[in-house]
């Protein structure tokens, strides 16, 4: 097992160079399995996890979902390791990545959340995003923590909609 962990890392970090937004956790390890680079979950979410407890990954948790981002430092890691993983696989990545770029940005570039503020109240978080720009950064205070889930909910359909009203009315 400790064999195939450095190879998951070296995919990982590739993958996430090769993009400039971020992908979170289920992203990166649906293409691992479909492209049958790995059949264990445990295993590469083991990597992962130590990916970010070296620095070399930047994970942020955002309702169910941990976004990765590439740092500096692992940048400069896989520059010096790059060469280790075999040209299919760097051609395979590429090749995912064109095809699904969109689809994958899609996926992360609408964020929503919600915490319980010292007020007592609940305050959805919504967030819209073009690669690293926030188009619309939206906090809603609520009384009721199921109203907070439902905004959240109506956000990840409704984005663009409400993205489209609020231009309209603003300008």
């Amino acid at each position: 097992m400790p064999d195939v962990l450095p190879f998951y890392k070296l995919i990982i970090l590739y993958m996430l160079s090769r993009v400039d937004f971020t992908l979170t956790k289920i992203q990166v390890s649906s293409f691992m399995m479909e492209k049958e680079y790995t059949n264990n979950f445990l295993s590469l979410q083991q990597a992962i996890n130590e990916l970010i407890d070296a620095g070399l990954l930047e994970g942020q948790y955002i309702r169910n979902h941990t976004h990765l981002k590439i740092t500096e430092k692992g940048r400069e890691t896989l520059d010096f390791f790059v060469g280790r993983i075999d040209h299919t696989i760097r051609a395979d990545i590429d090749s995912y990545l064109k095809e699904n770029g969109l689809k994958l940005r899609n996926e992360v570039s609408i964020l929503a959340d919600y915490v319980k503020s010292s007020t007592g109240e609940y305050e959805a978080h919504l967030v819209a995003k073009d690669r690293s720009v926030k188009l619309v950064d939206i906090t809603l205070s609520v009384p009721m923590e199921e109203t907070a889930i439902s905004i959240c909910d109506n956000w990840q359909e409704k984005n663009q909609e409400i993205y489209r009203y609020l231009v309209g009315q603003l300008f």
